[in-house]
This record gives structure tokens, C-alpha cells and sequence, in this order.
């Protein structure tokens, strides 16, 4: 399973990783301690130089850049992680309710503390370049720089929509908790990548489906007494996007950003409800940041699974600018 380079690539990634110069090994499986257990990730490249640290989107998991690592520069060590109640990572405890645009930001903090160190680079897909973007307000000098695939921020929400779903998204909340293990939906590995695959929209193929499922299902549990698979993902996180922002509040973070960023808007990508938010958020930065590019190349929301030849470039030019 852990033959991702050589499994997950096609033609056009193999030339773009050769015109690179790049050779990258299979990944490293990792866990990182944590309060209510453990967080898992993927680490690419050597284990005696900082990563960078790459984030993933929401429902998704470390998966989600194994088509795209192996075709950055093998000098650039990557640490891909399964946030919290995704991929192979803990679920929280009973009780406890995912905040995912704030809990990333303790999260981010906390294995920077784990592994000591001062400045750090982040790349971040959807949700995960929301949380290198807040991480980078939050902590503004100490994020040497970030990149962001399809997401210029946290996505600015209506609050009277958020007001009117609150009772509802509790429910659910407290239905999901309570749901016992047996009647979690399994799934032979055939129907469940039909089902991912349908539940993505067309952002995603079937090849990515099925690199995103090595992390994304596990086989049900032997005391069940049922064959297939169930999806691992925490089914709480359907329920995870209150408290989320208003557009003020993601400029006001903007404005804090001091590092170079790149943003990479994929089109069509995803659609975003308030049609101000994604160039009033790159504006605000593009006044903060030391530098900031921004390009828009076409693409799905998934671009970085389904078409990792066509960012590999321009993240490679990015970071490889930093080092001068």
C-alpha cells in the first residue's frame, strides 16, 4: 500500500517529475502524540530536515497530495497529515464538537511545539489552506510562507443562514455521537469508491477516489461479523461548519499576513457563495504579505489529485524562490 510513487502516477506526472529532477521515495508513515491520541501523516523525503507541513481539505485526508509529492523537488521533505477525525488520525472524544477552521489552528501550533521548530512553511489544500492562511494571521512571524490550492481563506458564510441551520446541525450532531457501531453503513470496496466518487461531484476521478480510500475506509471491525468496508472518517464532521466567519473577519486576518504566499485558484473549482470573498481576501493580502502570487490555472477544486502536473511547476518556482 505504501508504493504510492510508483502506483499513483501517471505519464504526465513521470515527465514533470523527470524535468524537475526530482526521485521522490514512498512516504514514511508517521503518528504525533496528541491529547486524545494520535495524529497520523505521511512524511515524504528525509526525516533530518524541517518539512513543509501540508494540509488537507475537509472530509479528506493525507491522501489527497500522493500525486502531488512525488513530483516536488526530493530535496523539499513534506509532512502530510491526517487532521483529527480524518484518514488514520483519533477521532475526539464523545462530547467534544469539531470547530475545524479553529481547532486546525491549536493543531498546526501544537506539532510545531511537538517537533520545535521556528519558522514554518505550510500548503494546504480547500480547508487546509484556510488553516495555513489563519495560521499564518495567527502567528504572522512565524510562517516563513504559504501555498493555498483553491481557497483564499476561511469561506465567508451568511450568518442568518448559519443562525437558521444552528438547531439543526446540534441534532445531527447528537444523532451522529450516539450512533452505534453496528449500524455504521458498510460497504463492499467496489460500491464504496462509487459512492465517494458520486458524493464528490465530478471534482474527483476514479483514480484519485481510490488513492483518497487508502486512508479513507478501513475494513468493518471482525467483532461485527460483517465483510466490507466502512468509511474511518469521524461521521461528526458533517456537522463540523459552525462558527464559521463573516467576510470582515477574514479580511481582518488577511491584513495580518507578513509571509510570501502563492495562491492557486483552480478553474472552475469550487463555487463560492459570496462572490466578493475569494478577491476581497487575496486583495487584502496581496497589501500585508511580502509577496504574493496568485494564479488562476484550470481545474477542479481536487486539481492537486486529479492534475498534479499542472501546479507542480509553479509550486516548485515558489519555493525554490525562497530559498534566495
Amino acid at each position: 500500500m505504501e508504493t504510492e510513487a510508483d502506483s499513483c502516477n501517471g505519464q504526465a506526472s513521470s515527465s514533470v517529475a523527470a524535468a524537475n529532477g526530482t526521485g521522490r521515495p514512498s512516504a514514511e508513515e508517521v503518528e504525533i502524540p496528541v491529547p486524545w491520541g494520535t495524529v497520523a501523516g505521511k512524511w515524504w523525503g528525509s526525516r533530518l530536515k524541517q518539512p513543509i507541513l501540508a494540509l488537507h481539505g475537509w472530509q479528506d485526508n493525507a491522501g489527497t497530495f500522493d500525486r502531488l509529492c512525488p513530483i516536488l523537488p526530493a530535496d523539499i521533505p513534506i509532512l502530510s497529515i491526517d487532521l483529527p477525525g480524518h484518514g488514520k488520525s483519533s477521532h475526539y472524544p464523545k462530547g467534544m464538537h469539531y470547530y475545524i477552521f479553529w481547532d486546525g489552528i491549536a493543531l498546526i501550533r501544537r506539532i510545531v511545539k511537538y517537533y520545535g521548530w521556528e519558522k514554518v512553511t505550510l500548503l494546504g489544500h480547500s480547508l487546509g489552506g484556510a488553516l495555513s492562511f489563519m495560521y499564518a494571521a495567527a502567528f504572522p512571524d512565524e510562517v516563513e510562507s504559504f501555498i493555498s490550492i483553491d481557497i483564499a481563506g476561511p469561506p465567508a458564510r451568511d450568518h442568518r443562514k448559519q443562525a437558521a441551520n444552528l438547531g439543526d446541525s446540534i441534532d445531527r450532531f447528537l444523532r451522529y455521537e450516539t450512533l452505534s457501531e453496528s449500524k455504521m453503513p458498510c460497504y463492499n470496496y467496489d460500491n464504496a469508491i462509487d459512492v465517494v466518487l458520486a458524493a464528490y461531484d465530478g471534482s474527483v476521478d476514479l483514480q484519485s477516489v481510490e488513492v483518497l480510500m487508502r486512508r479513507g475506509m478501513a475494513p468493518a471491525p471482525a467483532h461485527l461479523g460483517r465483510e466490507g468496508f466502512h468509511f474511518s472518517r469521524d461521521l461528526r464532521l458533517k456537522v463540523s461548519l459552525m462558527g464559521m466567519l463573516s467576510l470582515e473577519q477574514v479580511v481582518a486576518h488577511a491584513e495580518r499576513i507578513k509571509c510570501r504566499v502563492l495562491n492557486i485558484r483552480a478553474v472552475p473549482g469550487m463555487h463560492f457563495d459570496n462572490l466578493e470573498y475569494y478577491p476581497s481576501v487575496v486583495e487584502a493580502m496581496r497589501k500585508s504579505a511580502s509577496e504574493l502570487v496568485y494564479l488562476e490555472i484550470p481545474g477542479t477544486h481536487h486539481i492537486q489529485l486529479v492534475n498534479p502536473e499542472r501546479i507542480s511547476q509553479p509550486i516548485t518556482d515558489f519555493l525554490l524562490a525562497g530559498r534566495n
